[in-house]
């Protein structure tokens, strides 16, 4: 009996691995095989000199001076018109907000739908006592070893520049678009973009403009962040997580230290106990949604066991979330996070405080609301006591971009195109974008622009030597004239 029981269990396990084996050899490459592009010669030397020009002007943008700044975004905007004649002769030019521009490219063809391209004018500041630990002043624009240094040269001027480049480029050639393209550059992306990008998708509702698509910065090609993965992915952005920021208050009697109140009644121990429940009891993650379409595309392309893992998901999802759920750029990509950001309490040593604050920050997977994302918190506090309140800027996930819509395969080809070395995927942005503020204009928005990124490069980014390398600079250059040149020759979208 314990012999057949045995066999029918090695039968079993024999099954399970054959259905393994099969799925994984089955599962075939999901990358487009397209042919190169043209050669494109790009003046290098000459972007890299325009983009550092930009980076010298410290457009950083205020929460609360709508005009900070100015007279850097005014420089800004007169380099521009002086370095990109043809560009300025032939597109439409408007102030928006006061500080951002839109540019209009009027296309040839008045039935198809028009694209807006996006970038940013405004930069983060610099941490203050970090200075010093720049290679070089962080708004010089220095040129060396290959790269343009200074703040604003990743986020989001290189972008910025290499559309204006492609752009000057086609005008000089003869080039007309078959459809009408946007160029939207915000001001204040990196303090919620109201008062930019906000006004220009508001211009364009008022103006009944329904959009193609929209291409935002975003999403980029990792190199050696996957493990497993031997080639470069380029990740398409199709959709962005939710902001909520959410006050957590809790009032108590006040009194002297050396007469406390009983055990985990005083306000801090209270607002500490709520905040560890909600760091300890997170809402719950999975691969899911955008994260499984992504891995369920780039599976094929990996080795080893990582390919069997992610091929059948069926069997190993468990472990693979439980791997994933250790990083924290991976574990962004499955749930909700919930971020501890501030905490108050207290002004006196031998006082015990009549009142605790904390600030908790959740970036929304699509799926999640605010809503319920408050009702969370509520309770994990398990207190009547407490206070909530949700802080201003808060804003659900956007809609998720169909990664089958003629947009983003048009975006898949150019890539393909262009780096057939580089894989390409679908991925979910874990930040806000302004690309977030034209859902009313387009159900079709991506983030992403072909940056070449390491691990060793992401603490540049908002960080200490941010910098971008003249190459990936010209890439960038032939990315954008190509996706232009592609949209126009594409047949209209249904």
């Amino acid at each position: 009996m314990v012999k057949r029981v045995l066999l029918v269990l090695l039968g079993l396990v024999l099954l399970l691995v054959a259905a393994v084996a099969i799925n994984t050899l089955r599962q075939g490459s999901r990358q487009l095989d397209v042919p190169p592009a043209p050669a494109l010669a790009v003046d290098e030397k000459g972007v890299a000199e325009r983009l550092s020009g930009i980076i010298r002007f410290q457009t950083i943008a205020s929460r609360e001076d709508a005009d900070a700044g100015a007279a850097e975004f005014r420089k800004l905007h007169e380099f521009l018109q002086q370095k990109y004649p043809k560009a300025h002769a032939a597109l439409k030019r408007e102030v928006v907000g006061g500080y951002s521009l839109l540019y209009t490219w009027p296309g040839t063809d008045d039935k198809a739908k028009p694209i807006l391209l996006m970038a940013h004018q405004d930069v983060v500041p610099i941490s203050p006592g970090t200075e010093s630990k720049w290679e070089v002043p962080p708004f010089s624009g220095e040129v060396k070893g290959g790269f343009v240094w200074g703040r604003g040269a990743w986020d989001d001027k290189a972008n910025l520049v290499s559309q204006m480049e492609a752009v000057e480029m086609l005008v000089a050639s003869g080039f007309k678009p078959r459809q009408t393209i946007y160029f939207a550059f915000g001001h204040d992306e990196e303090v919620s973009g109201q008062r930019g990008a906000a006004q220009i998708a508001k211009l364009m509702q008022e103006r009944n403009i329904r959009l193609d698509f929209v291409l935002d910065e975003g999403l980029l090609i990792t190199e050696g962040i996957m493990p497993g993965l031997a080639k470069p992915a380029a990740l398409i952005g199709i959709a962005e997580k939710g902001f909520l920021s959410v006050v957590l208050k809790v009032p108590a009697t006040p009194g002297h230290s050396s007469m406390p109140p009983p055990k985990g009644n005083s306000a801090i121990a209270m607002m500490s106990a709520a905040l560890r429940r909600l760091d300890d009891e997170q809402l719950p993650a999975g691969i899911k949604g955008v994260a499984r379409e992504m891995f369920q595309t780039i599976a094929p392309e990996m080795s080893g066991f990582n390919r069997v893992a992610l091929t059948n998901l069926w069997l190993f999802g468990p472990l693979v979330q439980a791997q994933l759920e250790k990083g924290n750029s991976t574990n962004a990509m499955l749930r909700t996070t919930t971020a501890l950001t501030v905490m108050k309490a207290g002004n006196a040593e031998n006082v015990i405080p009549g009142m605790a604050e904390a600030i908790v920050n959740f970036r929304l997977l699509p799926g999640d609301t605010v809503a319920s994302v408050t009702q969370h918190v509520k309770d994990k506090a398990g207190n009547d006591r407490f206070e909530l309140m949700a802080l201003p800027g808060a804003a659900e996930a956007s809609p998720v971009s169909p990664t089958e819509s003629n947009s983003y395969q048009l975006i898949n080809r150019t890539m393909r195109s262009l780096f057939p070395d580089v894989l390409v995927a679908p991925g979910l942005m874990v930040a806000a974008t302004d690309s977030r503020l034209f859902t009313n204009v387009s159900d079709h928005i991506y983030r992403f622009s072909p940056v070449r990124a390491r691990p060793e490069d992401l603490t540049r980014f908002h960080g200490t030597n941010e910098r971008m390398g003249t190459a990936n600079l010209a890439e960038l250059v032939r990315f954008y004239h190509q996706l232009i040149r592609n949209t126009s020759a594409a047949a209209p979208a249904p």
